[in-house]
């Protein structure tokens, strides 16, 4: 029997991928683009969307051909519907009803935190994790209980993933391939020079 087979688009901040997996979470795909601004700058939702909207299409050929499939191989057709920036979310979002309409596929909406917590657990082969859930505009600490994921503590001022961006940004560092990566670069070196 064919496993089921999911595209899934994902760009509700400055990264945009198309990726390819099947029903026991083998990845076929996963082709993605960032949107990289100048040292010491954010990225904002009107040129993050037109960043997407120019990459959409060429990643959505990549993920088929990566994966060596063809539009009727998809059984059904995934995005990021929040939480994350508005205007790039539309896009995605604009592009998943097209395609559903055009190859007749079913469209499934997916939170975006929620499918951080399941990749985690399909990685790790966790039961009922406790999980620190730490992403650009997030810092929750989630667990799953009485049939659904549920938020037992939040940050109430800035997120973590927004910390280290501002930080980054005031370091003027490239957000290439990620902010938190190039502190931690920096902390490197500066170790390194201390010792």
């Amino acid at each position: 029997m064919k496993s089921l087979t999911a595209i899934g688009f994902e760009g509700s901040a400055n990264k945009i991928g198309v990726g390819i997996v099947t029903l026991d979470g083998t990845i076929l795909s996963n082709p993605r683009h960032t949107y990289i601004t100048p040292p010491g700058h954010g990225f904002l939702p009107r040129e993050t969307a037109h960043h997407h909207l120019q990459h959409l299409l060429p990643l959505v050929r990549s993920a088929l051909e990566e994966a060596a499939l063809i539009p009727d191989d998809i059984d059904c057709i995934c995005y990021t519907r929040g939480p994350g920036m508005g205007a790039p979310l539309q896009i995605c979002a604009f592009a998943v009803r097209v395609l559903s309409l055009l190859w007749k596929k079913p469209i499934v909406a997916v939170n975006h935190c929620v499918a951080h917590i399941e990749m985690g657990r399909a990685v790790t082969a966790a039961d009922d994790p406790v999980v620190l859930y730490v992403s650009g505009g997030n810092t929750q600490v989630i667990a799953y209980s009485e049939g659904r994921y549920r938020i037992f503590g939040e940050t109430i001022d800035i997120a973590v993933g927004n910390c280290l961006d501002r930080f980054a940004r005031v370091l003027t560092l490239s957000n290439d391939p990620s902010p938190g990566y190039n502190i931690e670069q920096v902390n490197h070196l500066l170790s390194k020079s201390l010792i």
